[in-house]
C-alpha cells in the first residue's frame, strides 16, 4: 500500500458567552473537505451561511428554496470547487489548494455557530507540526507521547530537551524537532507509521490530544502484458451518478447514468489506452488489458466531483542475483527535484530502508534497520534516487517497493529479488580433449548459471589458469587443465566474485587413472555420449551416400527429356 496523510487536529472548546464551537483541521493538499454543519435536516425557516473570513461563499434561504454558492469572490480562488449539502447544510470544498486555508465560520440566521480553522498540508513526507498552545514555556514540564510512549521531553527547570526517537523500534529515528521556546513538536518527513493518538502533557496534566489518520491509496502490480481491474467498490451505479476514471489529471473513461453515456477516452496521451479500457456498466470498474510501462502511475476514481479513491498501478520486476554481487534498483529518474520525494521499503512489513527527500533536504540509508542486515551496503544516488544493495546475500531476497512522489505526482514501483547461492564448480575427465602425452589426463572445472565471478584453478596457493565472466547474464564456464597420472601435487578449482568464493578440490587418484580406451577412461556416462554421436555421423553419412546416387541416376533421365523437346 501507498499512503498519504490526512491529518485532523481533534480538539474543540464551547466560547462561554457567544457558544461558537471551535475548530482546527489540517488537510492534505489537493484533498477535499467537508465543513461539517452538526445539523442532520435544515428547517423551513433556517438561513445558514458560510464565510470564509469576512467574505460569504455559500448561502442556503429554506424558505426561498436557494441553495446558492458564490464560488466567483476572491479572485475566483473556489470556481467549481464548492458544494452545498442540500439536506444538512454542510460545506464541501474540493481538490483543496493553499489559497484556501484559513478561518470559515458558519451563521445559522444570523448567528455564529462554528469556527473553523483550516490548514493546508502538503503530501507525504512533508513535516506536521503539533502546536503545543504556548508562546513560552515556563518552569515547566513537558511531555509528548505517541499511544503511552513518551517520545519527546522538555523539563525547562533542569534546561534539558530531549527527543526518544529510538523508541518503538526506532520509527521516529532523526525525524523529532522540539521547539524550545514553544515546545511544540514537528514530526519531519512523515510515514504511514506515525498514524495514532499523540498526546501533549504539561507538568503530568493531558493538556491536548492529536489523531493522526491516513488515507488509503491501493497499490496494484501486475506483469507487463497483463490486465488490471481497478475496483470502484460500488455494486450499482445510482441514477444521477456521474463517474469518471483519471490517470493523473487526465480523464480516461467517463459514465454519466442519467444521459446513459458511458465512454472511454482512449486516444487521448498520445493514445496509450488505445483498445486496453473496459468500463464495466454495472459498478463502475475500470479494467486496463495488456498493460505496459507507459499505463503505470495513479489512477483516481471521481464520483459526482468527490475523489474516493486512488490507486498506484505498477509493473512488477524480476531481477536474479547470485550471492555476493551488487544488485541495482532502478528508480527510472533522471533527476530529483525540489520537494520531490523517494523512499524505499523492504519485505512483508515494508520497511523504510532508504529515503531521499528534497523538501527538506535530507538523504538517509537507515541500514541498521532489521537487525542490520543492510549495514554498510546501502548506496543510495543523490541525483536519481536508485538504490544499490551491494554484497548480497540470500536473506535480501525479497519485494523491494519505491513510493516517488515528483512534482507532486505519485508513482510506485516494485522489485521482486532472488539471490541464488554461488555454486560450487564442478572437476571431470575432459574426454574430447587430446593430452600431450599418455602420461597426462585432461580435466575441465565448470560452473553453470554464473555471472561477474572468476573461474580458476591452483596448485596449492599458487594460480595457474583463470577466466574472468564479466556478463549480466547467467552463463556457463569452464576452465581446462592437464596433470600428469603420478602428479602428486595439490590442486584445486575455484569460483569467486569480490565478496564470496566456493572451492572444489581436485582427487587425481579418482579421475585420472590409465586407460587403454575412452570407454574405461570417461565413464559409462561419457562412453554413451561419444557411441551417440559416432552413430549419427553415420547415419549421416549413409543419408549422404544415398542422396548421391539418387542424383547421379536421376541426371541420364533429365538428359534424356530435355533432347526429346522439338
Amino acid at each position: 500500500m501507498f499512503w498519504t496523510v490526512l491529518f485532523c487536529l481533534c480538539f474543540w472548546r464551547l466560547d462561554d458567552v457567544f457558544g461558537v464551537e471551535e475548530e482546527s483541521v489540517l488537510v492534505l493538499e489537493r484533498e477535499s473537505f467537508t465543513l461539517n454543519s452538526g445539523l442532520t435536516e435544515i428547517k423551513d425557516d433556517d438561513r445558514i451561511q458560510w464565510r470564509f473570513g469576512d467574505t460569504v461563499i455559500a448561502e442556503i434561504n429554506k424558505r426561498a428554496d436557494r441553495f446558492t454558492v458564490y464560488d466567483d469572490v476572491l479572485d475566483g480562488r473556489f470556481r467549481d470547487r464548492l458544494k452545498l449539502d442540500k439536506q444538512t447544510g454542510s460545506l464541501t470544498v474540493i481538490s483543496t489548494r493553499t489559497e484556501h486555508a484559513g478561518p470559515y465560520t458558519l451563521e445559522i440566521n444570523g448567528v455564529k455557530k462554528k469556527k473553523i480553522d483550516v490548514r493546508i498540508h502538503g503530501p507525504e513526507g512533508h513535516p506536521v507540526t503539533l502546536n503545543s498552545g504556548l508562546t513560552e514555556i515556563k518552569d515547566d514540564v513537558i511531555q509528548w507521547r505517541f499511544g503511552d510512549t513518551v517520545i519527546a521531553e522538555i523539563n525547562k527547570r533542569a534546561d534539558r530537551f530531549t527527543v526518544y526517537d529510538d523508541v518503538l523500534d526506532g520509527r521516529f529515528r532523526h525525524r523529532l524537532k522540539l521547539d524550545k521556546q514553544t515546545g511544540s513538536l514537528t514530526i519531519i518527513s512523515t510515514r504511514t507509521e506515525d498514524a495514532g493518538s499523540y498526546t501533549l502533557e504539561i507538568n503530568s496534566v493531558r493538556n491536548k490530544k492529536f489523531d493522526i489518520h491516513f488515507r488509503g491509496w491501493s497499490s496494484v502490480s501486475v506483469t507487463e502484458g497483463d490486465s488490471v481491474a481497478l475496483d470502484s467498490g460500488l455494486t450499482e451505479i445510482k441514477d444521477d451518478d456521474e463517474i469518471q476514471w483519471r490517470f493523473g489529471n487526465t480523464v480516461i473513461a467517463e459514465i454519466n447514468k442519467r444521459a446513459d453515456r458511458f465512454t472511454v477516452y482512449d486516444d487521448v496521451l498520445d493514445g496509450r489506452f488505445r483498445d486496453r479500457l473496459k468500463l464495466n456498466k454495472q459498478t463502475g470498474s475500470l479494467t486496463i488489458t495488456n498493460i505496459r510501462t507507459e499505463q503505470i502511475g495513479v489512477y483516481v476514481l471521481v464520483r459526482n466531483s468527490m475523489n474516493i479513491k486512488f490507486f498506484f498501478v505498477t509493473v512488477f520486476e524480476e531481477i536474479s542475483v547470485t550471492e555476493g554481487d551488487s544488485v541495482a534498483l532502478d528508480s527510472d529518474l533522471t533527476e530529483m527535484m525540489d520537494n520531490d520525494l523517494i523512499r524505499w521499503r523492504f519485505g512483508p512489513k515494508n520497511t523504510v530502508i532508504a529515503e531521499i527527500n528534497k523538501w527538506d533536504n535530507t538523504v538517509n540509508e537507515y541500514d541498521d534497520v532489521l537487525d542490520g542486515r543492510f549495514r554498510d551496503r546501502l548506496k543510495l544516488d543523490n541525483q536519481t534516487g536508485s538504490l544499490t544493495i551491494t554484497d548480497i546475500t540470500t536473506e535480501d531476497s525479497g519485494d523491494y517497493k519505491l513510493q516517488i512522489r515528483a512534482s507532486y505526482r505519485y508513482s510506485l514501483r516494485e522489485f521482486s529479488v532472488s539471490v541464488a547461492r554461488l555454486p560450487v564448480p564442478i572437476i571431470s575427465r575432459d574426454c574430447s580433449a587430446s593430452s600431450s602425452s599418455s602420461s597426462s589426463c585432461s580435466l575441465l572445472c565448470s560452473a553453470v548459471n554464473v555471472g561477474h565471478v572468476n573461474l580458476s584453478w591452483y596448485k596449492g596457493n599458487s594460480l595457474l589458469s583463470s577466466i574472468i565472466s564479466v556478463s549480466d547474464l547467467s552463463i556457463s564456464l569452464s576452465l581446462p587443465l592437464e596433470v600428469e597420472y603420478q602428479d602428486n601435487n595439490t590442486y584445486s578449482c575455484v569460483i569467486n566474485n569480490p565478496f564470496i568464493n566456493q572451492t572444489r578440490d581436485l582427487n587425481i587418484t579418482q579421475l585420472c587413472h590409465t586407460c587403454s580406451d575412452s570407454v574405461h577412461c570417461c565413464g559409462s556416462t561419457e562412453a554413451v555420449i561419444l557411441l551417440v554421436l559416432a552413430a549419427l555421423v553415420g547415419v549421416a553419412t549413409v543419408i549422404l551416400l544415398v542422396y548421391d546416387i539418387r542424383s547421379r541416376r536421376a541426371e541420364p533421365d533429365q538428359a534424356h527429356i530435355h533432347t526429346s523437346e522439338p
